[in-house]
């Protein structure tokens, strides 16, 4: 796809924007973020992307009309999806992005006792988060629907990088390692997730509904215990799973053990992880900080 006047407009930039922002720009596209912070919108001014305050309604207006590409990256709240109901009425079957996507949950599967799960598995969220990620899907899905956009889905896990990993926990005094043998989680570095989403813009055709994550589904504890050794720290102490000791939020994250499938996005799309598993995401991230 040429590059020469394509522009992105993240809406709700945070740390997945900036990963993707960084790649973009890389490739001469032109990048603007909506965040609601006024640290959030300096940040992006310090990285080239040109910051956007979503309380000034021309100026979504005007990012939305002249983007080629709309990346819907903030979480839904009680009131539902912030850029659905603000960006939503932007749009119509003759003012669209060649391309529209939505960051999602793998959460909206609910709990699959350990078993795989892939697009095709029914959505059974068991918490209030997921229920709103699917809602805020079935929103745009519909919206997309009307209008013939090219809308891609993207149900993600818990993501990590630089500044934000098991490293950067192993380091503190609370480190935490809870073992609850059998139960795993899915991840994914963010830089894997936002060369992900640069194949699906060039790609609006390949529209869809798409896990991105890891090869490698692992218990925490096995993760925690890594980095502890990357680091040349010892194990943080273990800590049987207890769900009373828990946070409510904690809890409810917890409650799920699935193995979520990453193979139709490698297939559909060309992907494929430069992390296939946390012990390369981890390692590449510490080798990054002794260079830097």
């Amino acid at each position: 796809m040429p590059t020469s006047g394509m522009h992105l407009f993240i809406f709700g930039f945070g740390f997945t924007g900036r990963a993707l922002s960084a790649l973009m720009l890389q490739r001469g596209w032109s990048v603007s973020g909506a965040a609601r912070s006024t640290a959030g919108r300096a940040v992006m001014a310090s990285i080239g992307v040109a910051p956007i305050d979503p309380a000034d309604d021309a100026a979504v207006s005007d990012e939305a009309a002249k983007a080629s590409a709309i990346l819907i990256a903030a979480p839904p709240g009680p009131g539902g999806c912030p850029g659905l109901a603000q960006i939503g009425p932007l749009l119509s079957s003759t003012r669209k992005p060649d391309w529209l996507g939505y960051l999602s949950t793998t959460g909206v599967y609910g709990d699959h006792s350990g078993r795989w799960v892939f697009e095709t598995t029914t959505p059974t969220p068991q918490s209030p988060e997921g229920e709103r990620r699917l809602s805020a899907e079935q929103g745009w899905a519909s919206l997309a629907a009307r209008h013939g956009m090219n809308l891609s889905i993207f149900r993600l896990p818990g993501i990590y990088g630089p500044g934000r990993s098991p490293l950067d926990r192993a380091r503190t005094a609370d480190a935490r390692r809870i073992t609850k043998p059998g139960h795993v989680f899915s991840r994914i570095h963010v830089d894997d997730l936002a060369a992900a989403l640069a194949l699906s813009i060039d790609q609006p055709e390949r529209a869809g509904v798409y896990n991105l994550c890891d090869d490698e589904p692992a218990e925490p504890a096995a993760v925690a215990a890594y980095a502890a050794a990357l680091l040349g720290l010892p194990r943080p102490p273990e800590e049987v799973f207890d769900a009373d000791a828990l946070s409510p939020m904690a809890r409810r994250f917890w409650s799920e053990c699935k193995r979520v499938s990453n193979a139709k996005a490698k297939a559909a799309l060309g992907w494929r992880p430069a992390y296939p598993t946390y012990r390369e995401g981890l390692s590449a991230i510490l080798a990054n900080q002794a260079l830097s």
